[in-house]
């Protein structure tokens, strides 16, 4: 049986800012519920906070300045209905689930890895509009106070960060501090205006576009191509839905049943069209207002000539207007692009922490989205503001309405799973329904948009791409049965704990949060699950990219094209296709832009960006085929690398055996142990008990006088001999006591000299009768009494006097007793084989015997 690798948890200690719940705002999770505390009313006042962007009445006079006041107003009553209808769903599954627009995305139909597109695309958003917003703020910079441009587009930027970096609650605080000032001041010019001069809103109605001829006391034209071009720019606003949901998820899921209540909650999600529409009419006021006022065209539409001249109504000195207008500006941008400086983290965060298995903080993306927005407004991005959102509105437009066709359509209707899962673990890496509906719908109105339907269409693209987006998506849904919505299915009976620990970052999280991961075989928290680059995915295999590419391509590739694309060489092609498509399209859309801005120029535009463009790819080949290379040597390491595993995991499953073998037969060896030494103990006193009958009888024998004095030393020697063989048994007992660890040693007072006369007497009789001579030495010196253990001595000289008479056939037995400071030194010596050099070694071990005899006998040590 194969071994099967087993990751071991290594916990994750995240950087200071990614532990920090203040900074890091549930970046990357669903929001918890012990965050969800805040009253409906804080939150809508937040989120309405973030409509204060003057691009809105910078769009509506935009629009009005090109296609006139009619087509503005009902370009901006029909988009506003539009972002309404496809907000809601949006908004109510935010607060249920509380989750931000990305994690809402990957639910909704587009998969964990689907829904890094448009991740990406939220972030463009949110620094487009930063740049935009900061770009006005400088602008106003520069005309009240003279700082330039470039000056103030640094502390346009610069002065969002410390606002952002604490997340919800700082940026709550801010926005309900500010309010009442924002409000007043939206209000107070029009009131001014309508009570001193209510011809210019007749002026306004009638306002054909800023080189159309008006006729006084009518109304405008109206141009369906004309109401679609404006609608396109505003429906570029969609995305601003996801900054909505990103405070909506810190609601309860369950609020309360008041109409105050529900107003709030709707106002601050899908309902801030019902405060930006007035806006974006009033820019579309304000620039008929400032050209009336004599501001030139190229100004009129700059927010801060509109409110500059509006606010001329209230006050009639100059420079308090100037003053005034400033101090508005700046509040309504700081207003707004705190809001894109953090949602634009949160975007950043999700995007890259897929793509990277990184996640250095929620601020560190926030820094990014500034620097981003920061080189886009000296680029200077608010010159192509009807360019850039005109397109950006298709895509935005595919995205969102892909997302609320799901939710009011495909989910309802039983296509989709109910709730939404977000987590890595659960997910199909893509979901053919929303990313199939998103490209078909973005296609189309792409396709539309740059003429290949019509002029008419060309307008229109925007509605193209809503129509055909909640066509495709439950089209799409009902032909795969919803069944790439989830992976597997998460645990249900977490569903009853309060939290759970991850085993990774081991942080308590509710079972929201969690999964279970069979690489670790153990619960892990959703964005340690982003994060692990280790598993490859091992709780989804079928639901990988990798896996759903190669079962697609089976299915509609022959199989010999497949085999031909799995090659080093067909990758490299696919890679290489794919990086000059993007280079192509990129340029492309460049060329367009600038070419359409400047018609003088557009013959040398576009050949300079092909030229670029084939510089590229040369140098996109080479980097692809470098990739290549490294993914092929990453892949063949990693398959070392899980081999050998497999390996050394099959050599320890078998040194585990060998183990428990060892470790079984060392029981069983001790059980054994044991069953003697009980048998020893009984052995010893069974034969205790004749042995102490021979010793009363010895010592009977011994008192009585009537015996002979030639018998009485015989009764002597059996008397010894019978303590000799108590002494044996006591030895025998002691061998018991060493395996219990319990040997003890006792010291005592006792007579050398009688010790001695005893040992030589015992074994002088026994040398004589085998023939030997038993000679016995002892000091002058050595004392009457000594301290010692005397069973332990006795046992001693015994076994070593024994040995010495029992291997040697001839000769002498010496036995020599030194005494020197007072240390008595035994020396036994003999004539008999003695030791052989290869015992030597072993003659101090425990238990250990000589080697036989060449004759066969046993061998005992001897002495020499």
């Amino acid at each position: 049986m194969t071994a099967r690798q087993r990751i071991i948890p290594v916990r994750r200690e995240y950087n200071r800012w990614v532990a920090n719940q203040t900074l890091e705002d549930y970046a990357l999770r669903f929001t918890a519920k012990s965050a969800r505390q805040f009253s409906s009313q804080r939150i809508s006042q937040t989120a309405i906070g973030a409509i204060s962007f003057l691009a809105l009445e910078a769009i509506g006079g935009a629009i009005t300045l090109s296609y006139g006041t009619t087509n503005a107003i009902i370009a901006i009553l029909v988009a506003s209905a539009v972002m309404l209808g496809v907000g809601i769903p949006i908004s109510r599954y935010a607060i249920r689930h509380g989750v931000d627009i990305d994690l809402l995305t990957r639910g909704a139909s587009f998969g964990y890895i689907g829904s890094t597109i448009t991740s990406l695309i939220y972030a463009s958003f949110t620094f487009m509009l930063f740049a935009i917003e900061a770009s006005i703020m400088s602008a106003a910079l520069e005309l009240a106070l003279g700082i330039p441009l470039w000056i103030g587009y640094i502390i346009s930027a610069v002065m969002v960060i410390p606002l952002v970096t604490h997340g919800v609650r700082l940026i709550s605080r801010f926005q309900i501090m500010t309010q009442p000032f924002w409000i007043i001041l939206n209000i107070l010019p029009f009131i001014f205006i309508a009570l001193a001069d209510w011809s210019k809103f007749d002026l306004w109605l009638a306002f054909e576009g800023a080189n159309k001829a008006a006729a006084p006391g009518q109304l405008a034209s109206f141009s369906l191509a004309e109401f679609g071009a404006a609608s396109a720019v505003i429906l570029a606003l969609m995305a601003q839905i996801g900054e909505q949901v990103d405070f909506l998820r810190f609601l309860p899921p369950e609020g309360q049943s008041k109409l105050r209540h529900r107003f709030a909650v709707f106002l601050a999600g899908a309902g801030w069209v019902i405060v930006g529409a007035p806006k974006l009419l009033a820019g579309s006021f304000l620039v008929v207002l400032c050209l009336s006022a004599g501001v030139p065209v190229e100004d009129a539409a700059d927010p801060a000539h509109m409110y500059l001249t509006a606010f001329g109504y209230m006050i009639p000195w100059p420079e308090a207007t100037l003053l005034l207008m400033v101090a508005f500006v700046v509040v309504s941008q700081l207003k707004i692009n705190v809001m894109n400086a953090y949602a634009g983290s949160l975007a950043w965060s999700n995007f890259f922490s897929r793509l990277t298995h990184s996640h250095p903080g929620r601020v560190v993306w926030l820094m990014f989205n500034v620097a981003i927005a920061l080189l886009l407004m000296e680029l200077g991005i608010y010159k192509l503001l009807e360019e850039t959102l005109g397109i950006f509105s298709i895509i935005a437009m595919s995205w969102l309405c892909t997302i609320s066709a799901d939710l009011f359509i495909n989910k309802p209707l039983g296509l989709a799973p109910p709730g939404i899962e977000f987590k890595r673990a659960h997910l199909y890496d893509i979901n053919p329904v929303g990313i199939g509906a998103m490209t078909i719908s973005a296609a189309v109105a792409l396709f539309a948009h740059f003429g290949a339907f019509g002029a008419m269409a060309a307008s229109l693209a925007p509605y193209i791409a809503l129509v055909t987006a909640f066509i495709a998506s439950p089209t799409i849904a009902w032909g795969t049965k919803g069944k790439y919505y989830l992976a597997r299915k998460p645990r249900q009976s977490w569903r009853k704990l309060s939290t759970v620990t991850c085993s990774i970052c081991e942080h308590p999280f509710e079972p929201e949060d969690m999964a279970w991961c069979p690489a670790y075989s153990a619960p892990i928290c959703s964005l340690c699950c982003s994060l692990d680059s280790r598993c490859h995915d091992m709780c989804k295999p079928h639901a990988r990219f990798n896996a759903q590419a190669a079962v697609v391509a089976k299915t509609v590739l022959p199989q010999i094209v497949t085999e031909k694309l799995a090659t080093r060489l067909g990758r490299y092609g696919i890679a290489v296709v794919l990086a000059v498509t993007g280079i192509g399209v990129i340029l492309a859309m460049i060329a367009h832009q600038t070419g359409t801005a400047s018609p003088e120029t557009a013959e040398v535009i576009n050949r300079t960006a092909v030229v670029v463009f084939f510089v590229f790819s040369v140098v996109t080949g080479v980097v692809c085929w470098f990739y290549v290379l490294a993914h092929d040597s990453r892949l063949v390491a990693e398959e070392e690398s899980s081999r050998q595993n497999t390996l050394l995991l099959k050599e320890i499953a078998a040194h585990k055996k060998t183990d428990a073998a060892l470790q079984y037969a060392k029981e069983t060896a001790e059980a054994a142990n044991r069953a003697k030494s009980r048998y020893v103990v009984g052995l010893s006193h069974e034969l205790r008990t004749p042995l102490n009958a021979v010793l009363g009888y010895a010592q009977i024998l011994e008192r009585d006088e009537t015996i002979p004095a030639p018998r009485q030393s015989a009764i002597k020697v059996i008397k010894r001999s019978a303590d000799h063989l108590s002494g044996l048994i006591d030895g025998l007992l002691d061998i018991s006591k060493i395996e219990a660890g319990r040997l003890q040693v006792y010291s005592n007072e006792i007579n050398i000299q009688d010790f001695l006369d005893q040992i030589a007497d015992m074994f002088r009789p026994q040398a004589q009768a085998k023939g030997l001579i038993f000679d016995h030495v002892r000091a002058p010196s050595l004392p009457q009494y000594v301290r010692t253990d005397e069973k332990r001595l006795r046992q001693i000289l015994v076994n070593l006097l024994s040995n010495a008479i029992k291997f040697t056939d001839t000769g002498t037995i010496r036995f020599d007793v030194a005494y020197r400071s007072q240390v008595a030194t035994f020396t036994i010596s003999d004539t008999g084989r003695g030791i052989s050099e290869t015992d030597l070694p072993r003659i101090f071990e425990p238990f250990q015997r000589g080697r036989p005899s060449i004759s066969g006998r046993c061998r005992g040590w001897g002495s020499d």
